[in-house]
């Protein structure tokens, strides 16, 4: 390869530009040799800076220069001694290479077939290794313990850790993704496939393998610890947040969208390992780029500190030879797609192939063997010295987070069928020939014999407790806090306010027009004002706080910035003057839902991760909450966060004006497919205070719950009803109580009945249709409030698991038939959802049961006509009720005829039900 051919920029953007002119274009590259040549390389490099600038200036499309040399960022004469044993440590890593593969292997024999990845950890032993031996703190250190986000495919590995550590056994490993079907003593014991904390909860911290999350759950871990710091609340500062990555993985947007929060932020609490096997699942990740040199430019520009390990100890000598700096080009100019053939082939190839493309470089290796060049040339992410220097630097590092580029070789060690190739990711288990290969390049002392004995079964390794490598891998651990990754199983119980608290809900609003979102939002101000409970809530709101009404909690609970307010605010002079603070309590983060779910997953759950118990409150448009992130709310019920997410701005029809893509109808339904989540759709603030209560209570009382608590707020204001005497609160909080028994005044103990369902906003259109059709057609109708279908449908499904399980035992009824079972007529339920949130408690209400929903894509009108046009208000309620009265010969046929004609049914303009006014 010449030097030409490597492409117009060190960077490796793959795409080529055209030469329109060829002899001009040599005419440059001639001048640019006569300026080295007669004058040298400091003077051609100013000349180049000050063209880059020039051509920067004049908006030509060329990349910053944040890219360095393709080689260490640390040089031999700065690496600090290496404290370890490095022998003792290689003996074991070997080990446990073995057995992670082994575990892999083992899973796959022909009566299980569950797979699993071999290579990924294969590539990036070391780079854990040197952390688990010298850098990474246990729950029992002193400072709280470092935070490990563990690369999701990487788990194998950390599993034969831990069977070293005596912390798994044998029986374990051969459980490795048989979660409930290898039962040791008779229960459940296996392993599950990544670092999933629900499942492994005495183990697993934090969940990874949805690739993108782990990188962005990092830096708001890293945030939340400094935000607990500033505030008094823990003193996290001997606590670091490692997060390994893959290179691969680093395309993902949620990967690199926070990058510049970390910068802003100044988290050197923070440190990234991107193994940079140049590999994806499939294949290379930049063959015509070069993703090392592509990632330091970004973390670079985006503010990070920079450390690149991509060549091993053996490179040393060859590069201090490299006086005219041949080998560095050669370095710099080698594709990703070219380094990944060099080293799936053996040491005649790399001295052809890349040594080979100049004379210079040639001569240096001209006298090392075939051999030499194959073992002795090791990338950087496999030698432990250079590792072990970029993580010192890195946690010494002030003012910045800091990312450690680490060049490996996807399935290092396992062979020539693994090391490197394309297919690498998807290989799984190993052919009797790789198993002796591998046996003998680790030194493991097993027989021939043992392996051809079940080639799907070969033994694991372990050389017992006394050995001196068990006792020296005990020994680094016990000093730096205990095994990890581990959870302690912390309680997080809090000292919960009292009723006192929710007084100002149950009271009502008088004649006063409150929406739901300022009910809660009231609620939680009397919350935050508990001077104990109170500094424990950390409202999270997406740079919409005055939508929601938060914006009062400025001046008082203030804005958290680590750097204080240096500004004079344009408010300053108002009540509700923005103020910023380094103790400040709320968390304030831009438009960045994601980096609010990361925000809240911390918060919710710092009682493990930091032994401090916080109450997340996220705050948001309801459309972006499951719709948006729902894989982020996926992984915080997986790490068992706890918290309040409130769906504010909620409903199909409710937020107008603002049109289809934040017209929510559906985020209670994508919520009920969580099974951590328990949602509400409340239509009065004391309902929410009773949620509210019994949600502290569940999560951050005596016998805490790993749950999430959802509700739907909205804008619409509304006359805030006092709690009623008497108010059924158990059916409140189990999702449906008798709102409003119907009248027989006037009509007499004989007029047909009929049920109004509704939830939320649409509770007010209920209670319209039960005027309707008492005073205009003489039916009776009772009106329940539905605040949540979810935890019905909930109550439902777990009735007919047990009458199917257990068929000997009394049958349960379901909650919802129990409260329905004897009242008369069809039942009608409406909301602002779509059907299928209210057809989900269908099959266990006794009778007939008819759905009104707002189905179909939003759109900007008045909420009345959006109403009307869904068919979802009061005067549609009353007319599905006739239609099915009529057709049970209750009352006329005609009658449902001249209810749609009285209320003008299909003219959207008749529409009545709702407030024009849109304030929270």
């Amino acid at each position: 390869m010449s030097l030409d051919e490597a492409g117009p920029i060190l960077n490796g953007i793959p795409s080529q530009l055209p030469d329109v002119d060829p002899e001009e274009t040599q005419e440059w590259l001639d001048s640019l040799d006569g300026v080295i040549d007669e004058q040298g390389r400091n003077r051609a490099r100013y000349v180049m800076l000050k063209l880059l600038e020039r051509a920067r200036g004049q908006q030509i499309g060329v990349p910053s220069l944040t890219a360095t040399d393709y080689i260490n960022t640390i040089g031999p004469e700065s690496e600090p001694w290496f404290p370890g044993d490095e022998d003792m440590e290689r003996k074991y890593r070997a080990w446990i290479r073995w057995n992670a593969a082994v575990m892999v292997h083992r899973a796959q024999r022909p009566d299980i077939g569950v797979g699993g990845h071999i290579s990924t950890y294969a590539s990036a032993a070391t780079l854990y290794e040197v952390g688990f031996n010298h850098f990474f703190r246990g729950k029992d250190h002193p400072g709280g313990g470092d935070q490990i986000f563990i690369q999701g495919h990487a788990s194998p590995g950390i599993y034969s850790r831990a069977y070293l550590e005596g912390r798994l056994s044998e029986e374990q490993l051969d459980g490795f993704r048989q979660e409930k079907s290898h039962l040791i003593d008779g229960e459940p014991a296996g392993l599950p496939s990544y670092p999933h904390p629900r499942n492994m909860p005495e183990f697993w911290e934090f969940p990874t393998v949805s690739m993108g999350i782990g990188p962005m759950n990092a830096i708001y871990q890293a945030m939340v610890n400094k935000y607990l710091h500033n505030r008094g609340l823990k003193d996290t500062s001997e606590q670091h947040v490692w997060a390994f990555l893959g290179d691969g993985e680093m395309d993902e947007v949620e990967s690199r969208g926070a990058l510049q929060w970390a910068a802003n932020e100044e988290l050197d609490n923070l440190t990234f390992v991107v193994n940079c096997n140049l590999q994806r699942l499939d294949g290379p990740v930049r063959g015509n780029g070069k993703i090392v040199q592509e990632l330091e430019a970004f973390f670079r520009g985006a503010g990070w500190n920079v450390i690149k390990v991509l060549w091993g100890r053996g490179w040393d000598p060859l590069l201090a030879q490299d006086r005219d700096g041949a080998l560095v080009n050669i370095m710099n100019k080698t594709r990703d797609g070219d380094y990944q053939t060099i080293r799936a082939n053996d040491g005649a190839f790399v001295r052809e192939h890349f040594f080979g493309q100049d004379p210079r470089t040639r001569k240096m290796v001209e006298s090392w063997s075939d051999d030499d060049l194959w073992w002795k040339l090791k990338r950087g992410g496999h030698d432990y010295r250079k590792v072990y220097a970029a993580y010192k630097a890195a946690t010494e590092h002030t003012g910045q987070p800091t990312v450690i580029l680490a060049h490996t070789i996807k399935g290092y060690s396992l062979g020539t069928h693994f090391a490197g190739r394309n297919a690498t990711h998807q290989m799984k288990k190993m052919t009797l020939e790789d198993l002796k290969m591998f046996r003998d390049s680790l030194h493991i002392p097993i027989s021939d014999e043992e392996l051809e004995k079940d080639p799907y079964r070969p033994p694991y390794y372990h050389p017992g407790e006394d050995d001196p490598a068990i006792q020296y891998l005990m020994e680094r651990r016990a000093k730096l806090g205990g095994g990890l990754p581990s959870r302690k199983g912390r309680s997080g119980e809090l000292t919960l306010p009292g009723d006192e608290a929710y007084k100002i809900a149950k009271k009502g609003s008088g004649k006063q027009e409150v929406a739901t979102t300022m009910a809660f939002v009231r609620i939680l101000k009397e919350l935050m004002r508990d001077k104990e409970f109170g500094k424990h809530i950390v409202p999270i709101i997406p740079d919409e706080a005055r939508t929601f009404g938060m914006d009062a909690f400025f001046p008082t609970a203030k804005i958290y910035n680590p750097h204080g307010q240096h500004y004079r605010s344009v408010d300053a002079e108002l009540m509700l003057a923005y103020k910023e603070s380094p103790q400040g309590q709320l968390l304030h983060l831009g438009i960045n839902e994601a980096g609010s779910v990361a925000a809240f997953t911390a918060v919710g759950s710092a009682y493990e991760t930091n032994d401090v118990p916080m109450v997340p409150v996220y705050v948001f448009y309801s459309m972006f909450g499951f719709q948006r992130t729902g894989d982020s709310i996926w992984a915080a019920a997986d790490q068992m966060a706890r918290g309040f997410l409130i769906g504010a701005t909620a409903g199909r029809t409710t937020l107008t004006g603002e049109g289809l893509q934040h017209a929510d109808g559906h985020g209670l339904l994508l919520a009920a497919s969580n099974p951590a989540i328990r949602a509400y759709d409340p239509a009065y603030g004391y309902e929410i205070a009773h949620i509210v209560q019994d949600g502290l209570n569940k999560m951050y009382g005596p016998n805490a719950e790993n749950v999430i608590y959802y509700l739907t707020v909205y804008n619409e204001p509304l006359v805030q009803p006092a709690e009623p005497e008497n108010v059924d609160a158990e059916g409140i909080l189990r999702g449906i109580y008798k709102l409003k028994d119907g009248s027989f005044d006037g009509v007499g103990e004989n007029a047909p009945r009929t049920q109004l369902l509704a939830s939320g906003v649409g509770v007010p259109w209920a209670l319209e249709a039960q005027e309707l059709l008492k005073d205009d057609w003489g039916v009776v109708a009772d009106v329940w409030s539905v605040t949540s279908w979810n935890e019905l449908r909930r109550d439902g499904l777990e009735a007919d698991e047990h009458n199917f399980l257990h068929p000997d035992e009394e049958r349960r009824v379901p909650y919802v038939t129990q409260k329905l079972q004897d009242a008369p007529g069809p039942v009608i339920a409406t909301s602002d959802s779509m059907r299928q949130v209210h057809d989900q408690i269908r099959q266990y209400v006794p009778g007939e049961y008819h759905s009104l929903g707002a189905d179909g894509f939003g759109f900007s009108d008045t909420r009345a006509a959006a109403r009307r046009f869904f068919h979802i208000d009061g005067p549609s309620m009353a007319v599905r009720a006739l239609q099915s009265l009529a057709d049970r010969g209750e009352v006329d046929k005609d009658v449902p005829k001249q209810a749609a004609e009285k209320y003008q049914l299909l003219d959207v303009r008749a529409g009545t039900s709702g407030n024009a006014g849109g304030e929270s």
